[in-house]
Parts: C-alpha cells; sequence; structure tokens
C-alpha cells in the first residue's frame, strides 16, 4: 500500500479487528486512495489532473507496450522447442502471449496509479497573471515619451532647422518670408507667429 499508494495506514491494526473481513480492509483502503486523489484534483484544479493522467497513461503505455513486444519476441524465439515436449508450439504461443498480455495489463494499472500517488505538482503563475504577461502593450504605452533623449535630439534639431529658415527671411524683403514656418517668429519684427501676422493673408 505504501509503494503503490504512497498511503501510511494501519493495515495491521485493522486485521486484528474481530470480525474484519479480507473485503472491509479493501474497501478501506480503496476509500483512502480515492480520498488521495480528490485531495490532489482540488489542490491542482480538476482539468490540471486530468492533464497529467492522459500524459501519464500515454507514456507509461507506450513504455509497457515496447516491452511486451520485445517478450512477444524472445518467446517466437523458443517456442518452437515445445514440440520436443510433445506440445503444440501454435497453441503454446497463444496461451503464453495472452498471459504476457493479461500481465502487461496489471503492471500498467499498478505502474499508473503509483505514479499518479507520487507524482507532485509545480503550479505556474496564476491564469491572470500569464495573461497581462502576454498582453501586448497598446499604442498609447509605446510612444516615445519627452523626456527620451532621441526625442530631446529630433526637437533640438526641429528648432534649429526653424531658426535657420527664420534666419534665411530679410526682414526688409516681405519676398522671401515665403519659406518662413507658420509657427515661427513673423520676420518683419511684430514679435507675433508668421501665420497671426503677415503669414495670415497668404
Amino acid at each position: 500500500v505504501l509503494r503503490v499508494f504512497n498511503l501510511d495506514l494501519p493495515i495491521a491494526d485493522w486485521a486484528k479487528e474481530e470480525g474484519i473481513a479480507d473485503q472491509e480492509i479493501k474497501h478501506r483502503v480503496t476509500d483512502a486512495a480515492d480520498r488521495k486523489m480528490a485531495g490532489k484534483a482540488a489542490d491542482y484544479g480538476p482539468e490540471v489532473m486530468r492533464m497529467v493522467e492522459k500524459s501519464l497513461l500515454l507514456q507509461i503505455l507506450d513504455q509497457a507496450w515496447k516491452e511486451h513486444l520485445l517478450q512477444l519476441d524472445h518467446l517466437r524465439q523458443g517456442i518452437g522447442l515445445r514440440a520436443y515436449g510433445q506440445r503444440d508450439p501454435l497453441n503454446e504461443y497463444k496461451r503464453e502471449a495472452f498471459n504476457l498480455f493479461e500481465q502487461m495489463l496489471h503492471d500498467l494499472r499498478q505502474r499508473v496509479t503509483s505514479t499518479l500517488a507520487h507524482v507532485e505538482l509545480r503550479v505556474g503563475p496564476a491564469e491572470s497573471e500569464m495573461e497581462a504577461a502576454l498582453t501586448p502593450r497598446g499604442p498609447a504605452e509605446m510612444h516615445e515619451t519627452r523626456n527620451d533623449p532621441a526625442f530631446a535630439r529630433d526637437a533640438d534639431a526641429a528648432g534649429v532647422t526653424t531658426a535657420q529658415r527664420s534666419t534665411q527671411a530679410d526682414p526688409n524683403d516681405p519676398a522671401t518670408w515665403a519659406a518662413t514656418p507658420r509657427n515661427a517668429p513673423c520676420p518683419c519684427g511684430s514679435g507675433k507667429k508668421y501665420k497671426h501676422c503677415h503669414g495670415a493673408a497668404g
């Protein structure tokens, strides 16, 4: 019981009880194992436990089937010797193969039960935390801030370009004012923006 179900039960004390039958002891062991697995399902979640059970069953079944095929191959190689004992090799092979298959099923159930009883799962982050980690940031979160050095350099470069354009305009020649940016100071010296001064007429 301890090896298969990972349960330390007082079976020896149960056996000393007056009038108790083997079936009753078996029933108690089964109930204890069911409670243990129900507790694991409650701790890890039913969906997680079903996924673990399927995964373990497939892995153990795959290994058990490979071992079974290897045993059948060994049986096939030596079954012809049964003829020396006045036995039909074909019937002997069928009988032995069936017994090996039954033993494989018994071992499979025991190995799956023992593995599930001993397995301990490491639960990952909560689903909400995983969703938050996988959620892409919105466009507003991806924009550069005004404190970004690269943004500051671009702004400075734009300011220099604007200043250069402003100095290229001749205050005494309105014909050179057309290239003045609308938000730049008006070349006439009024102190207003170009768009609110001579640029408004254009």
